[in-house]
């Protein structure tokens, strides 16, 4: 029965397990320092070079899964200890240079970096290098490669640099927690803060009979997840944690789609406002397109809102595939609303350390949203439901050229357009992972599956138009 994608996501599992297991028990704080030893039983070290790193190593995912650095604002960190095993080297030359007279590398460099020895061979200096490339695109044996990290070939918007000490560091000012980083670094060495506890905390206090209730908020990509149960099982293991209630963030996305698509006619251009990351990076790298950003809520807080103003002792947990809800939620705007926020390897861990065996339960029914909510999960899925909103809404007058952007190097390619007036769209839908929601960093599983697992699941929804479903709420 395979859960995750890699073992780095089952060691972090196992980690964010044992945390939630002494946390249930009231045993965490008690019990603290034995959990590396938990984690890596016997004297022999499995993955590293002895087995006092590797409790190291674990003693610090330890700290990220209570919360990590409160002095640090970002919800990525970097695990120093653990980011030492990596080549930091750029471009070098490999044994492929066959010494060829043409010397196109060198004609190309333009800071003088590239040199020959008696045999012709290249040999970059790295005091000269600038990093651009242009000797590795010419190279007739492709014999210059870039010796990049995995983290920074994941991080496409270049928030990852070495510090003097070799280890990965993250500019905040840059980064968008989107996570990407995270999934794709080989050794875990950067880890996204876990806000468990706090899930924890308050569903204790509500089965102890504290005067609220609480609300588990799940998002549509939920449907491409936990593949080796049912969804309603899923469902029903959610409440077995404590909640009252489980909703769907899709009828979240109903609500949006109804007032983005308004918003758009009214305004004529618009970025839409339901991906963190992708706002975040307008906020980083394009401020000047800030005015065009929806004034909406990302479809969690919207439903979240709704929640809290409907039931005013309500609790609201939101859970999902996202690193950078994380961040979302701890926004002066999204605050009220949303007490913490989860991913879905988060609440696999809550299931196991509770003893929750999703595939024996009875199916639960989640059926809040309609087809179009549900699609918000993967790419294009949004653009199809604003189009649906000027429908329904009398606005298809308004004709909709959306600009459906499939990570964020598409993201950036498109508001660099749209910055430069060279834009053939009027709405561009921003997904900072790759494929959307179903290539989030908080996913138990990706794959290309995931897309026909949602589409799959927004056709099963009961109600078929956007505004059936926003109905239910009135």
């Amino acid at each position: 029965m395979r859960k995750f994608d890699t073992k780095i996501q089952y060691l972090k599992y196992k980690v964010l397990r044992e945390v939630a297991r002494q946390a249930w028990n009231d045993t965490l704080y008690d019990n603290i320092l034995d959990i590396p030893k938990i984690i890596v039983p016997g004297k022999e070290p499995t993955m590293r070079c002895c087995v006092y790193k590797e409790r190291a190593i674990v003693a610090e995912r330890v700290k990220l899964a209570m919360g990590g650095n409160k002095e640090n604002p970002n919800v990525i960190e970097v695990i120093d200890v653990a980011c030492d095993e990596c080549p930091v080297g750029g471009f070098e030359v490999t044994n492929a240079c066959r010494g060829c007279l043409a010397h196109r590398c060198e004609d190309v460099c333009r800071f003088g970096a590239l040199s020959f020895d008696n045999d012709h061979v290249a040999h970059i200096d790295k005091s000269k290098c600038k990093e651009c490339g242009a000797c590795a695109k010419v190279c007739p044996y492709t014999a210059i490669v870039s010796r990049k990290r995995p983290c920074q070939n994941a991080c496409k918007i270049k928030a990852i640099s070495m510090n003097e000490n070799k280890a990965a560091t993250i500019n905040n000012d840059k980064c968008i927690s989107c996570g990407a980083c995270v999934y794709q670094c080989p050794f875990g060495a950067i880890m996204d803060k876990s806000f468990m506890l706090n899930a924890i905390d308050l569903l204790k206090k509500s089965s102890e009979g504290r005067n609220y209730k609480m609300y588990a908020v799940v998002a549509p990509s939920i449907s491409s997840q936990f593949t080796y149960a049912k969804l309603g099982q899923v469902i029903t293991g959610i409440k077995l944690l404590g909640f009252h209630t489980v909703v769907e963030a899709a009828l979240g996305a109903d609500m949006v789609a109804l007032a983005e698509s308004k918003e758009f006619a009214e305004k004529g251009f618009l970025t839409s406002s339901c991906c963190p990351a992708f706002v975040d990076y307008i906020h980083k790298s394009f401020p000047e397109l800030e005015p065009f950003i929806s004034h909406n809520l990302s479809p969690m807080a919207a439903i979240a809102k709704y929640i809290k103003e409907t039931d005013k002792n309500a609790k609201v947990i939101f859970i999902g595939p996202c690193t950078a809800k994380k961040a979302e939620v701890q926004k002066e705007s999204v605050k009220p609303y949303v007490d913490a926020a989860l991913t879905f390897e988060e609440l696999q861990a809550l299931f196991d350390s509770c003893d929750i065996d999703i595939t024996t339960l009875e199916e639960g029914v989640l059926d809040n949203a309609s087809y179009f909510g549900r699609i918000f999960a993967r790419c294009g899925g949004l653009s199809e439901a604003v189009a649906e909103g000027l429908k329904e809404q009398g606005l298809d007058n308004f004709e909709l050229n959306s600009c459906s952007c499939d990570g964020i190097e598409a993201c950036r390619t498109a508001l660099l357009k749209k910055s430069k007036n060279l834009l053939d769209a009027n709405f561009i839908e921003g997904m900072a992972c790759s494929g959307g929601c179903i290539g989030g960093a908080g996913c138990l599983t990706h794959g290309a599956k995931s897309k026909a697992d949602v589409d799959k699941y927004g056709n099963e929804a009961m109600e078929k138009t956007i505004s059936d479903a926003v109905a239910l709420l009135k």
